[in-house]
């Protein structure tokens, strides 16, 4: 019989704060170079096609790696390749901020997207394998909150750094990071619960036995959506909306972005804990029935008051969505069991819904901008379908 209870605080492992806090201070570099790279490419005497390039590189290389990074994974283990991942980060970073052509920044910036998705992918797997199942939920918030947190505080550093030099935010980054990979090498050299499981027997489980769980599906459905929302059509069709549709100015774009993250940091706070306590499978629907209402309702919006709304409400639905998709791939995966290629195409169908959604957005548009929201939308509610048909993932309490 399933538990509709938790234990009121499972502690979470040491080593789960060592890779939050190194999660915290990533994310914050992602905000410090982003402000400056499109201009940084600029510098080298390109046109703005160029200059978007060296920006979408490093998502399109991400996406291709992805599988690749699951494979090495899977060989040698999660903390091993979590370290390469952000050393090669860290070279490729500094190596920007040194670059004399736009060849070399194209080319350090690409690589640079290689180590991350290697990190990013052995990062969720030692979350996994980490965290307690009943605290799954919370592990996943926090993870969630620290990079949310570390994206806002990023660009007002890196505003202030360009102000200096194009180049300082990538070597301020650039150092930052082998300082964290330091860190983490430090904190976890000497793990005794990371040995134990490396000790253990090790089962794989495939990308092909994984699809077989409808939560599986389930969470690769809704983290396509989730990526062709939050980090696609947000980022890409939304200040286009605001200055086109709203008539409002850039700042106002602002206020809209700071709104959804708030919201989003304020969901992350207390979700992870109803998912570990009522499953993972009700939040999930939840977020995306929120997520839903606001993605259309942003595209019908007519007045200003009435679309923040609209993102608030978007905002709030991605919030609850995360923490349980996460922890429904963690369950389906198991802390014993090693499986690269599982955590790989999760990550990739976010990956994939960020670059494909603002291109057939985008295209809509150009004819109705509610269309393309409605859209966007209409994703979200088929991902919705598919966890209506999915099984509840939460290991039963004794």
């Amino acid at each position: 019989m399933r538990a509709t209870t938790t234990p009121p605080k499972t502690a979470l492992p040491r080593e789960i704060w060592v890779l939050l806090g190194a999660s915290f201070l990533i994310a914050i570099g992602y905000g410090i170079v982003g402000p400056a790279l499109p201009n940084y490419a600029a510098s080298f005497d390109v046109g703005v096609t160029a200059a978007s390039v060296v920006v979408s590189a490093f998502a399109f290389v991400r996406l291709v790696f992805a599988p690749t990074s699951g494979r090495l994974v899977t060989r040698f283990g999660e903390r091993p390749i979590y370290l390469w991942g952000v050393s090669i980060v860290a070279i490729g970073t500094l190596l920007c901020a040194v670059a004399t052509e736009y060849w070399q920044l194209l080319l350090f910036r690409s690589a640079s997207g290689i180590g991350s998705t290697m990190f990013t992918v052995s990062a969720i797997g030692l979350l996994i394998r980490l965290s307690p199942p009943e605290a799954r939920g919370r592990a996943s918030s926090l993870w969630g909150s620290s990079f949310l947190l570390g994206g806002i505080a990023g660009p007002v550093v890196g505003g202030g750094l360009v102000t200096v030099s194009l180049r300082a935010p990538f070597l301020v980054y650039g150092i930052a990071l082998v300082l964290t990979t330091g860190l983490v090498w430090w904190q976890l050299r000497h793990s005794s619960l990371l040995a134990r499981q490396q000790e253990d027997e090790v089962p794989e489980l495939t990308f092909r036995q994984a699809l077989r769980h409808p939560s599986y599906r389930a969470a690769l459905a809704s983290n396509l959506a989730n990526g062709w929302v939050v980090f696609g059509v947000r980022m890409s069709l939304l200040p286009l909306f605001v200055t086109a549709v709203l008539a409002e100015d850039e700042a106002f774009t602002g206020v809209a972005l700071a709104v959804f993250a708030a919201v989003n940091a304020l969901s992350l706070l207390f979700v992870g804990r109803i998912t570990d306590k009522r499953g993972r499978k009700l939040p999930a629907l939840v977020g995306l029935g929120l997520l839903a209402v606001g993605t259309v309702g942003l595209g019908v919006s007519d007045d200003p008051w009435v679309f923040l709304l609209a993102v608030a409400v978007a905002g709030l639905g991605a919030g609850a969505l995360n923490p349980a998709q996460s922890a429904a791939v963690a369950d389906v995966l198991g802390s014993k069991a090693r499986g690269g290629s599982v955590l790989a195409g999760f990550q990739m169908s976010a990956d994939v819904g960020a670059v494909v959604g603002p291109l057939v957005a985008g295209a809509v548009a150009e004819w109705s901008y509610a269309a393309a929201f409605g859209l966007t939308g209409v994703v979200v509610v088929l991902a919705f379908t598919m966890w209506l048909a999915a099984r509840e993932t939460l290991p039963a309490t004794r």
